[in-house]
This record gives C-alpha cells, structure tokens and sequence, in this order.
C-alpha cells in the first residue's frame, strides 16, 4: 500500500463519515420540516348542520392528517364569514352565491379578497314552505298571503321575480319583519310563507309533523340555481399556498364523498362531533343531501361558469348591484381534485 494513502486514510474515512452525518442531519430535518403539521382554519356560515357533514367526515376519518394539515372547524362571527375570511382570521369559510354579491361588486379597492373554490351542493334547494292548508303551490299562490322577510334587497327581489313571473301581485303580499327559526311556531303566529333551505328546515318540517307544501326558486327561473353554499378562500393563502390548498379541498372532497356513500355513517360522525344536534333529523337530511352534493356534476365542488355568470348577470340587470361582476369572476376550480 502507497504510504502516503495510508497516511490519509483515516482523514478520509473520518471526513466521510462526516459528510455522511451531516447528510443524515440534512435529511431528517428536510423530513422533519415535509412532516410539519400546517393548521387551518374554517369557519361555518352557522351552527353546524347538514350541509357541513363532509368536513367533520374528513376530519374524523383522518383525510386531514394524513395530508399533514390540522383543521379546526370554528362557527362564524358575528361579522360573518366572508368578512373573517377576508382578514385573515380564517383561511376558509362556508358562503352563498348570492351573499357574496356585496363582496364582489364592489369598486376595485374594495372588493372582498375571497374566491370561492367548491360548491358544496350543485343545486340551488332554497325556496318556501307554507302551511298545507293556504294552499300556497307555487310562487304566484303568495299573493294575498303573509310572507316572513329577512328585509333584505337580494331576498325580496328574488320572492318579487318568482311571483311575478308566475302571474302573481308581488305588492299583494303581506311582507313581516321576522327572522324565523322555528317554522311551527311563525305559523301558529300568522305567518303564511317562509324562505327555507330544504335540505335542513324541510326535512324538519317533515320530521316535526307539520302538513306543508314547497316550491324551489330554480324551478321558475334558470338564474335563480345558484350556487348555495359555496367553500370560500382567502385569497392570499390561495396564492402563497397553493399546494396546501389542494391538499385542504383533496380532504373535503374526500368527505363528502364518504357522506355521499355512507349518509348514516356521516351523519353519525356530525351528531357526535356537535352537542344537540337532533339525530333522527341530521340521519333524514343527510339522506336526502347525499344525492344532491354532486348530483350531476362530474365531480365534488364543480362550480359551472355558465350558472354562475347567468346569476350575477340577473343580479345586476335588477339594480342589485352598482358594479357588474364580470364573467367568472369570484371563483375558480382550480384547486379541486381531477
């Protein structure tokens, strides 16, 4: 052996063991940094119910964590979600097509920074229920009749175009003040008509015993099948996060697929992550939702540039905004699943 390489063998040996531990420190801290839990906040539109099931799914059967991100569910504020998503203070949040409309018409320097990145259900499914016996079929049938009134611009001009086009008298219609939240008692109290969401309050009705009838919105007017509700974004976590983002919407969309299979199942997980819930109500709504989530679109949280569009055109067409949203503008599919 040449002398002078005996001579550096062990300089040799030691730097290579040397190069080798810091390779290995290298390595378990880039492993150490990749296996970081990234937390994330939502926030719901209300208290928990039907249409949130697919978040307490993912978070339950572990889509979340095993995608390294730790989502804390919160209820909204009283500013609400689109304005607490906007600061920041939450990256998304639960929202409607039509309740973003003062988030998005806006002069520029003042428009909400928020994008709506799934629909939760592909369908509008709001509309009114009244008690069976006012004979109140469809929107035209409102005419002499009491209707509960959020006194909302968007809300009354919504009622006002199904009534009119249905050949109704939208001034014959008794508009009353009043925030329902129990559609037995607004009944027993004169009220003849109440906007509902039925996938929660009309399976209640339904549950409680109460005799109604029901008419959608959609079913007299194409523009009216907005999106609600919708998961909305921050846009700068969108921008500065774009992989987590995906990996956040890989998750929900992975629970609401699981509630779409196993509606009992989901509705278990929400009843059990809530206190107070009414079981044999969440059961009964998440059946019915569980073929409406994605209905007949190709996939979870698809939001359909056409439909979208076609609302804030009527929108704008009525006066109900100063500012024209512009086509596409406030969404995107960009970060859902393939």
């Amino acid at each position: 052996m040449n002398k002078n390489k005996t001579k550096f063998l062990p300089l040799a040996l030691a730097a290579l063991v040397f190069v080798c531990l810091f390779a290995g420190c290298a390595k378990s801290d880039s492993s150490e940094k990749n296996n970081q839990t990234e937390k994330i906040t939502f926030m719901l539109d209300w208290s928990p119910n039907t249409n949130h099931t697919g978040l307490y799914a993912a978070k339950e059967k572990g889509y979340f964590s095993e995608l390294g991100l730790e989502v804390e569910i919160v209820e909204a504020s009283e500013s609400g979600a689109e304005a607490s998503v906007a600061a920041g203070s939450a990256d998304f949040g639960v929202s409607f097509q039509d309740t973003l409309v003062p988030a998005f018409s806006a002069k520029e320097d003042a428009i909400l920074p928020i994008t709506a990145v799934a629909a939760i259900i592909q369908h509008n499914t709001s509309g009114i229920v009244s008690p069976k016996d006012k004979n109140i079929l469809s929107p035209k049938d409102m005419s002499g009749h009491s209707y509960a009134t959020w006194d909302l611009p968007i809300e009354q001009a919504i009622i006002k175009s199904v009534v009119s086009n249905d050949g109704g008298s939208y001034g014959d219609i008794s508009l009353v003040s009043a925030y329902v939240e129990d559609i037995g008692a607004a009944f027993s109290s004169g009220i003849d008509s109440v906007w509902i969401y039925y996938a929660w309050d009309g399976i209640a009705c339904e549950k409680n015993g109460l005799d109604t009838d029901f008419f959608y919105f959609k079913d007299y007017a194409d523009e009216l099948d907005y999106y609600s509700p919708v998961i909305i974004a921050n846009n700068d976590f969108l921008k500065n996060k774009p992989e987590t983002a995906k990996k956040f919407l890989s998750a929900v969309s992975k629970g609401y697929e699981y509630a779409i299979e196993n509606p009992d199942d989901a509705a278990q997980i929400l009843v059990d992550a809530n206190e107070g819930l009414d079981a044999d109500i969440c059961q009964a709504s998440q059946q019915w939702l569980a073929s409406q989530y994605k209905s007949d679109a190709a996939r979870f949280g698809e939001i359909d540039t056409e439909r979208w569009d076609a609302f804030y055109k009527w929108v704008y067409e009525n006066g109900l905004c100063e500012y024209e949203i512009p086509s596409g503008f406030g969404f995107t599919n960009e970060y859902l699943p393939e």
